[in-house]
Parts: C-alpha cells; structure tokens; sequence
C-alpha cells in the first residue's frame, strides 16, 4: 500500500435517481450516457436537463460525472457528434468531468471541439498493452480501461511502463461479457441490433441446442443437462476479496459495471466497495477483519454467481454457468426515502390522534410491500437496521394496507424511523 494513491470507486447510473444513489453511497465517481453516442441505448439514460441536475448534485457532493459516447461509430453517427459534444462542452450550471470514448474518430471530433476535455478511453479500445496506453497518452487522453483479458500481473507491467500520471481503470465488479472487451457480434447476427452501437439483445445468455443438418427439429443438449445449456453465459465479476492487489497492480480507479441496475444494486455495490477500500486505506488488518461483512452484504446484490475473471489468469469452465440464466436475487428493492416529516406537519394527518409523536416517511414505491410486514433499512453509513411497517398512507393520505401499484407515492410509518436518502429493501420471499 505504501506510496499507491488511493482509486477512485466509480460506479454507474442509468437514471438521475439512481445517480443520487450511488452519490449517497459512496461514489466518486459516476458514469453516464446521454440520449445519444452510449452503449446502452435501453437504459433510460439521461436528456440534457436530467444530466445538468445530475452533475450539480453530484459536484456539490464532491463526485465527479463523466460521460459516455464509447459506441463504434459508423458514417451517419458521425453528423451529429461535434454538436453532441458541444452540447456537453456548454452545459450549465456545470459540466461533465470527463468523456470516455472508444473510437478514435469520435476521438478526433472530441479533441476538436472541446480541446479541454478529460478523454478516457474505453475498455471498447481493447487496450491490452502498455504501447496502447501510451499511444492513447500522446494523443491526450487521461485515462484507458483496461481490456477485461488483462491478468493482474499484466496492469502491473502497463504501470511499470507508462507516465506516472496517467490513470488506469479496471472493471472490479459486474457482468462479464462473452465476446472481447465488450466487441460482440451475437445481437446484431440474431436480432439486427448491434451490441457495439447501444443496442445488445444479451443473446450471450439465452438457452442453446444443436441441430444436426440431416436431423431439422432434433435438438441435442450441447452439455449433459436435460435443461439444454447455456453456453455463453458467463459469471458475474467481484474482485471484493483483492482489494490490495488491485491496488497494489497500480490501478486508479476500481470500476462497477451496470449502468442497466437498480438503485438497490447500486447502492450494495457501491457502499460495500466503498467501505472494503476506506478499511484497506485504513490498514490491510482493519480490511481482514471485515472480509465477512463485504462477502455478506456484495451478496446481497442481484447476481449469477461470481468469478475473478482474467485477474488470476485465463478462466476455465468454472468461470461459465452452464445450466440456467437466472439471477441470485435474495433481496426486494422497496424505493428510496424522499422526505421524513412529522406527523403534525401534514395537513391530511389534522384528524388523526397521536400525529404529533410519530413521524412518516416519502418514497416511491419500486415493489409491493404491506403493513405489518418486516423490512430493512440500508443506511449509507454501512448500517442495516431491521423495521417493522406500522401503517402506510397513499398520495392523498388515506390509510392503505399495501402498495400494489409501480411507482406509487407513499408514507410510511415504520418502528425504526429512516432518514432522507436511506434505502428500503426486504428479503426475496414467495408471497403468502
């Protein structure tokens, strides 16, 4: 740890609320698309207004926003790249902190209207040697991710080897993805949408067979399982565990990918990296001792079980889940506190006896959830503190016994009062 800078934790957001989260729970950085140029054109992403709230929030906060425009760009995209980029350039109050990029034509447009700009080069660059980075460097750019094939011992040969200031940024947590660095043909084969301009299908975790050509509508399972296979499907990445070897390989800024998640997983991944690096930072023995804390609360987040990836050299079949898609998903997103008012305060509430020694809680609404039910609260501090739902009242303050609808408005009282910001969640359960 001696003489390492400490990274920077940079987590995604596909939404201006999910945004604010990672903010809260322990961000330094975020990133971001706009409505054009990323690689998650079925995210909600942000329009102009949302990204200028998005940044002064987080700025206030000391965390930084950066921007992506990392597709591969074809001709036609090309037309309305330099007025993007101006847009970007003049956003007020504030702007982005930095671009990140992967074609260099997009590159060159970039340099040329906003000479300026922070560049960051995608991990979509297959940056997988030192000659890369530096070739990135001299042409201006600040940082390049790392392609995921990248050993440990490889990033930190790249560190021996370029300018000290310059920052690398490797994933340390998230979806892997079949195809390298990112470049998947699959989507655009099946469906026509191509993975490279925003708009992957994910067909890497559908469900395959063989067809024998002299045999049509025979399918042969492609691995022993009477559930076909799922040959592509890939582990999740979590590097949780090596938080000192990551630091100590030279990397700059620790990665989570997801800009497609919850603000409940956003808020897991962010808090308990948040927590693994600051202890580290502490000392490795502080980090040791909490090991089962970040193990425990990482897995708490929605995922397919999990793989060191290229870390430790290349994966074999264990880092591969052969028998299904599905998610380990063990806790239920609620929604985030909004507001906590007294119960005196809310003009609704004038005829309810007791108002003036209880308090209620705003948020909308992400699952359903009831009365009487058992809840947590995860506080951005680290803490999770069991709540019970004493009663809950809709949008216009009536009394209701739960919340079926998406994304309804509602107050709750619960036995442990949460604070603005805090998130509810309950345990994945089968209903009654």
């Amino acid at each position: 740890m001696a003489g390492r800078r400490k990274p920077e934790l940079l987590i995604p957001a596909g939404s201006l609320e999910v945004l604010r989260t990672a903010v809260i729970f322990g961000a330094d950085a975020v990133y971001i698309g706009g409505e054009a140029f990323g690689l998650r054109a079925k995210a909600k992403n942000f329009s102009p207004e949302e990204m200028a709230e998005g940044i002064a929030f987080a700025h206030a906060r000391g965390v930084k926003v950066y921007v992506t425009a990392n597709i591969l760009a074809h001709n036609d995209d090309l037309e309305g790249a330099a007025a993007y980029f101006q847009e970007l350039r003049d956003m007020e109050p504030e702007r982005c902190d930095g671009l990140i990029i992967s074609d260099p034509g997009m590159f060159a447009i970039a340099r040329e209207v906003w000479p300026e700009a922070e560049i960051h080069i995608s991990t979509q660059a297959n940056n997988t040697n030192y000659r890369t980075y530096r070739f990135w460097w001299e042409l201006g750019a600040r940082r390049v991710v790392s392609a995921r094939e990248l050993s440990l011992a490889e990033i930190r040969a790249i560190r021996e080897r370029i300018p000290e200031e310059m920052e690398i940024e490797s994933f340390v947590q998230g979806s892997m993805c079949i195809s390298y660095s990112g470049r998947c043909l699959l989507s655009n084969y099946f469906t026509g949408r191509d993975a490279n301009q925003g708009s992957c299908t994910h067909p890497c975790r559908w469900k395959y067979a063989v067809v024998e050509e002299t045999r049509p509508g025979e399918y042969l399972p492609v691995y022993e399982n009477e559930r076909g296979t799922y040959i592509f499907n890939s582990k999740d990445l979590c590097m949780i565990e090596h938080i000192p070897e990551l630091v100590e390989a030279g990397i700059d800024s620790f990665k989570v990918e997801g800009r497609m998640k919850t603000a409940l997983y956003i808020a897991t991944v962010a808090r308990t990296y948040r927590r693994a690096i600051d202890d580290y930072f502490v000392s490795g023995e502080r980090y040791r001792a909490n090991l089962d804390w970040y193990r425990a609360e990482i897995s708490k987040c929605t995922y397919r079980q999990f793989t060191t990836g290229f870390y430790f050299g290349r994966p074999a079949g264990e880092a591969q889940i052969y028998d299904n898609s599905t998610y380990v998903n063990e806790y239920i997103y609620l929604g985030n506190i909004r507001e906590v008012a007294a119960g005196d305060a809310l003009p609704w509430m004038q005829g309810m006896e007791d108002r003036d020694v209880f308090s209620l809680a705003r948020l909308e609404q992400r699952n359903k959830f009831s009365v009487g039910e058992a809840i947590e609260i995860m506080k951005p501090d680290g803490r999770n503190v069991p709540a019970t739902v004493e009663a809950m009242y809709n949008g216009e303050g009536e009394a209701v016994e739960s919340c079926p609808h998406a994304r309804e408005i509602i107050w709750v009282r619960l036995s442990e009062m949460p604070a603005p910001w805090d998130l509810l969640r309950r345990e994945n359960r089968a209903e009654a």
